[in-house]
């Protein structure tokens, strides 16, 4: 329990099924049947302070197949001599999730990665102006030719296999278009585009999407770069089924969103967005109480702490403050709650000890001490709460001695005169010194 918070009363939970009346109820239109390509492993190692030793990333593997998640991304075996080992430790792991590594466009790369064992290949190519001519130098005819060289030699080997442009948004959409039906035809598993930088906004997603599935019949994976803060919303973009156009079948995530620069789309926040969309089939297909017991692996490891903001796990994610928002969410929490804390492994909490407390929610925090106090006497203690907290806040101890202390001084008549006694914080400081001597 945090220091200056309290439990909401769980007497009167959320109606199931509490939505937005803006959700859509298309049967076109939907978030179900997506798979999760989490690639802390491989876009989390891009992350500027992260170091994951053998041994981190099977701890780190082993949580995310707790959760659940379909794909585990590993970093290309090509890129040095552990990174193969690692590849092949996890991929002797026995996960339920398929373990994939992601090469460049080349068969020396392709080889090399089909030794380690893994399930399957994510090939890559950067496709727009600014790599084609700073980058790898080569034009769309022969990165054409050199996909289909390499897929095909892939696919011989019975291995799963996708094929993504880098940079897909800023690539010719005609390049896109022809390499994606080229590589289509020859039975590519998946095609992925990629906001390698982070430029484009729901609106491109949904359109390049739509167009996409328009031409090819295989799956659609989408990676999302956070530069301008639309990863989650871009996912979400290009996931919606609308009409007869299927939507994106696969998205690419790291925990916490780390990777590359402002990192990926984070699994946690992908998670909450999509839960408010098809809750049954995100709480059945994932665990997603074990999101906190990742995310702390991975902040320790990576050095950093997870923001007080952050998506479900954040120390402020659940909790509430206004009087107006404490008493409606004791009452019911789904007025200020779109997400359901206890689906996520989080508890709630209404925070009391401050200048814009209200009553119903000192009333809340009586009841929980078994406190014999009337409606009026909780209202007293709150004036006098919110008179201290203009000083500073208080911390729920602070809250509960001026409480029972004011039980105590009712007792024997003395309540009135008890509270004007109390004229700053640190007078509750001593009366609760006093009570330990």
């Amino acid at each position: 329990m945090s220091q200056n918070g309290l439990q909401a009363n769980n007497n009167n939970q959320p109606k199931e099924g509490a939505s937005s009346p803006y959700m859509s109820n298309d049967p076109n239109s939907n978030v179900a049947n997506f798979k999760i390509i989490e690639s802390t492993l491989r876009e989390g190692e891009q992350f500027a302070n992260a170091f994951f030793t053998t041994e981190k990333k099977i701890e780190i593997a082993k949580a995310l197949d707790d959760i659940g998640v379909d794909y585990l991304e590993l970093t290309s075996p090509a890129a040095s001599e552990q990174s193969r080992n690692d590849c092949t430790v996890i991929s002797n792991l026995g996960l339920k999730a398929k373990i994939l590594t992601h090469i460049r466009c080349h068969m020396d790369d392709a080889k090399l990665a089909i030794d380690t064992g893994v399930d399957g290949l994510d090939v890559v190519i950067g496709t727009s102006s600014f790599l084609r001519e700073f980058s790898h130098g080569k034009d769309m005819e022969y990165i054409t030719k050199q996909a289909i060289e390499v897929i095909t030699y892939i696919k011989s080997k019975g291995l799963e296999v996708r094929f993504s442009t880098e940079d897909s948004f800023r690539s010719d959409l005609v390049d896109l278009l022809s390499i994606y039906k080229a590589v289509d035809k020859i039975g590519v598993n998946r095609v992925g585009i990629a906001d390698t930088v982070g430029c484009a906004n729901p609106r491109q997603v949904y359109e390049l999407v739509k167009t996409l599935r328009s031409v090819v019949s295989c799956d659609i994976e989408c990676h999302f770069h956070n530069d301008t803060g639309c990863a989650i919303a871009n996912a979400y973009a290009g996931k919606f089924y609308y009409y007869y156009f299927t939507g994106a079948t696969h998205i690419d995530t790291s925990v916490l969103g780390i990777g590359e620069r402002n990192g990926i789309t984070p699994l946690g926040g992908l998670l909450a967005r999509m839960y408010t969309g098809d809750k049954e089939y995100v709480k059945n297909k994932y665990d997603l109480t074990k999101i906190r017991e990742v995310e702390n692996i991975v902040a320790e490891s990576v050095e950093v702490t997870v923001p007080f903001n952050n998506y479900i796990t954040g120390y402020c994610a659940f909790t509430h403050k206004a009087g107006i928002h404490a008493k409606a969410i004791l009452n019911n929490p789904s007025t200020y709650e779109i997400l359901n804390p206890h689906d996520f492994g989080m508890t709630r909490y209404v925070s009391i000890g401050h200048r814009l407390t209200g009553w119903n929610a000192v009333k809340n925090r009586v009841e929980q001490l078994d406190l014999d106090l009337t409606d009026d006497d909780t209202k007293a203690v709150t004036n006098k709460i919110k008179e201290l907290a203009d000083v500073r806040p208080l911390s729920l101890d602070d809250v509960d001695v001026l409480l029972r202390s004011y039980h105590q001084a009712k007792a024997d008549g003395s309540h009135t005169h008890f509270l004007k006694k109390i004229e700053t914080p640190e007078h509750i400081t001593a009366i609760s010194a006093e009570a330990t001597a």
